[in-house]
């Protein structure tokens, strides 16, 4: 039934289509001021186009698959061959039916066949090209289909894999942060793609120490992640509770300038903090200070040596401050403190340290909400690099 009226569908637009060519020949005739006689007209056009339609239609595996110009050389001279019996047909039907005047049907078919000829050669070269035009929009649409379906399998496969990269990362970063007696210590990680750049960790040395180690790849993206990845693992395996934070850096360095690729680099900020001396041991690769914040009061925690990846033979120092009660100290990357409001101001570490003041007899886990809620709503939760904060605050 669906197939019946697929086919008496398509039936009556070509029957409308011959009937439009007839009141366009009509037209011709009329404007320039021939007789008219729609009768031979409409029974010309019909039996023209449905015999060279169909016939056509039949020849048609002859010259559609062909190649250019070869599909329309061939499709002309099978129109050139089959015009002849259409036409003489055709007009054998109007002399028989609409007869102009009295005549023999040869002097008919010889004397009028110029203008149906042409006419049937124009309308079915404009037919052919119609056809040839739609399929190969038709082609197109399906490849670009394709080509939009793999991209869409291609970028959800992407995402999938950024997303396990993402598992993969955040489950080398301390699930639970260790903490030491008489101290406290929260961090926050925020990266601005799927995966970080940004690294920071919090391990135990022993009864009385911790390693506190934050860092930061230039560039971000999977390339930062992986290279991060590699300096934690370089981290951990030179860390220990008797390595001096300095010799730990000068070990990472000359590993990373071994193998980094060019242009790369690495700030990081590995230290001691030690519950019985109360201090912290530090040594900043590159990295930004840390601030020191007590109660009324802040200031930057200056010096360090060159950035890892780059000087090999670069000779790393050590600094060392006491971490009384009620102070607090902020290790942070380059993500909070150049973090953008809409009218391209930077946060800054200064806005960083007012904030941290403000909010200086905070635990360490309510300072560090604080201060990331404050940098969020400073650059309306658009970071544009990655953002690590990590707070220590003594009790």
């Amino acid at each position: 039934m669906n197939l019946n009226r697929a086919w008496l569908s398509q039936f009556i637009q070509e029957q409308t289509r011959y009937l439009s060519a007839a009141a366009v020949v009509a037209a011709v005739f009329w404007a320039n001021g021939q007789e008219v006689n729609p009768a031979i007209i409409i029974v010309y056009s019909l039996m023209l186009g449905n015999l060279t339609g169909f016939s056509m239609q039949l020849l048609f595996p002859v010259f559609w698959n062909r190649p250019f110009p070869w599909n329309w050389l061939v499709f002309a001279a099978i129109l050139l061959l089959l015009l002849p019996p259409i036409y003489t047909a055709s007009a054998t039907v109007v002399w028989l039916l609409a007869p102009l005047a009295p005549q023999s049907l040869w002097h008919y078919i010889v004397n009028g066949w110029r203008f149906p000829v042409l006419v049937v050669c124009v309308y079915s070269l404009l037919v052919f090209a119609y056809r040839r035009a739609s399929e190969i929009l038709k082609l197109r649409n399906l490849e670009l289909e394709r080509t939009v379906e793999l991209g869409s399998a291609k970028l959800e496969m992407q995402e999938q894999e950024l997303k396990r990269a993402r598992e993969i990362q955040q489950s080398l970063l301390p699930k639970e942060i260790p903490q030491l007696a008489g101290f406290e210590i929260a961090a926050a990680w925020h990266p601005a793609l799927a995966v970080s750049g940004d690294y920071f960790d919090v391990f135990k040395l022993g009864e009385h120490k911790l390693g506190i180690c934050i860092a930061d790849v230039a560039g971000k993206g999977v390339s930062a992640a992986l290279l991060m990845a590699n300096v934690q693992a370089a981290v951990r395996a030179f860390a220990s509770e008797t390595e001096h934070p300095a010799d730990l850096c000068s070990k990472v360095n000359q590993l990373l300038c071994g193998n980094i690729a060019s242009g790369k680099f690495v700030t990081l900020l590995y230290g001691l903090l030690d519950r019985e001396e109360r201090t912290f041991q530090y040594c900043n690769a590159g990295h930004l200070p840390p601030i020191l914040v007590a109660p009324g009061r802040s200031r930057t925690i200056d010096g360090g040596g060159a950035v890892l990846g780059v000087f090999s033979s670069w000779q790393y120092e050590q600094s060392q401050f006491e971490l009384k009660p009620g102070d607090r100290m902020l290790l942070f990357t380059d993500g909070i403190s150049e973090a953008f409001d809409a009218q391209e101001r930077e946060f800054g570490e200064a806005q960083l340290a007012t904030c941290a003041r403000g909010n200086s007899s905070a635990s360490a886990k309510e300072l560090n909400a604080a201060v990331m809620a404050e940098v969020d709503a400073f650059c309306g939760s658009h970071f544009r690099d990655d953002a690590t904060l990590l707070v220590v605050a003594a009790k």
